[in-house]
């Protein structure tokens, strides 16, 4: 068997463990979200809502500026464009190709003696960004022209915005098993069956619009990424970013409006059966007082009535309690109307969270003290 079969083998069993966890997982959210009748889910939502209203405002106020922001494809039309305006910077969405800072103006001795483009060796493929390894200054070219005298600097300091990048290597490894692997296998835990080598460049000579704020600095224009703007450097045009934000905030705007509406619905669901049961539970509290405080009172006044006749032996068998054996059977139950209990184990009965009859197992309401000559 190839290696190649083997890292595929352990990809599958690691993908059915993590299925399996995924299930395990979605279980507790399902039962974490039910408590307390959906009020967690409603909160839960309610968090989602927020998030999407956020983003939603994020992105409107980014569409809003994107469409107003002048679409430039002449790097020559920067300067007349940010004369106009005469201040620190403007919104402008360029576009045009890549292309190293240092192959603008150098020849000679220069070019030869320092590269102005990173070279990937794997592929052979010339850039001007390698993720998460190298970066050299690149500037934007007018598409379709040879002439290098106008160009925009990329300024790409403080950016977080992620960029265009092309995938030119990628090459899987598998790993060893070690004598660890079996043991992680029997307890459930992960364990990495190969290695991705990936790379991932910023080509030169590709077609990118830079959305930021452009200025001048020393006579060359450059532009800058915005904290404001979801995009700096992407392979899109002005009219499908336009296009992409459009369709976004819509998702935005009815996601929030749909789980809002959800959480509203689902906490107030949850209110009402909370306050329902809360009121339940305060009735039955009341309930227990004053049966309790019955129970006395008809206990005190059975002790007295009968004390002269409840003595051991007095009282026939059949006469007899049959839950305490000792008193007289005082006490009838209603509906059923059944009389086999004295008063205090009759009001102990209806104590209980659902009273039934000792005998014919009715569920019963009341009970009521019946006097014997």
């Amino acid at each position: 068997m190839s290696s190649d079969d083997e890292a595929g083998r352990g990809l599958l069993v690691q993908l059915a463990e993590a299925v399996d966890e995924a299930v395990a997982d979605l279980e507790l959210l399902a039962k974490v979200a039910a408590a307390g009748d959906g009020a967690v889910a409603s909160i839960a939502l309610a968090c989602i809502s927020l998030y999407c209203c956020v983003k939603y405002n994020f992105k409107s106020s980014a569409l809003t500026n994107i469409r107003q922001a002048p679409n430039v494809n002449k790097i020559s039309d920067l300067r007349q464009l940010l004369e106009k305006d005469n201040d620190n910077g403007k919104l402008v969405v360029v576009r045009g190709i890549v292309e190293a800072k240092e192959s603008i103006g150098s020849g000679g001795w220069r070019s030869l003696l320092r590269p102005d483009a990173l070279v990937f060796n794997e592929a052979g493929e010339r850039a001007v960004v390698v993720q998460s390894t190298q970066t050299v200054p690149f500037v934007l070219l007018d598409i379709g022209r040879s002439s290098t005298a106008d160009y925009l600097l990329v300024n790409m300091h403080h950016s977080k915005h992620p960029l265009p990048l092309s995938t030119v290597y990628r090459k899987l490894q598998p790993i060893q098993a070690s004598p660890c692997t079996f043991s992680q296998i029997v307890f459930g835990h992960a364990y990495p069956v190969a290695l991705l080598d990936e790379e991932k460049v910023l080509s030169v000579g590709k077609k990118i619009s830079a959305v930021g704020i452009c200025s001048f600095k020393d006579g060359v224009p450059q532009i800058k990424s915005s904290r404001n703007l979801p995009y700096f450097l992407t392979e899109k045009t002005k009219d499908q970013l336009v296009e992409d934000l459009t369709f976004q905030t819509k998702c935005l705007f009815w996601g929030g409006l749909i789980l809002g509406s959800l959480s509203i619905g689902i906490l107030g669901y949850a209110t009402v059966r909370n306050w329902g049961r809360w009121n339940r539970w305060r009735q039955r509290r009341q309930n227990l007082r004053i049966l309790e405080a019955d129970m006395a009172a008809a206990v005190a006044a059975e002790d007295t009535e009968s004390q002269s006749d409840e003595v051991a032996g007095e009282v026939p068998d059949g006469e007899l309690c049959i839950i305490c054996l000792v008193s007289r059977r005082r006490a009838a139950f209603d509906p059923c109307g059944h009389m086999v209990c004295c008063q205090r184990c009759a009001f102990t009965v209806r104590l209980n969270s659902s009273p039934k009859c000792p005998v014919c197992r009715q569920t019963i309401d009341n009970s009521f003290l019946i006097h014997t000559s």
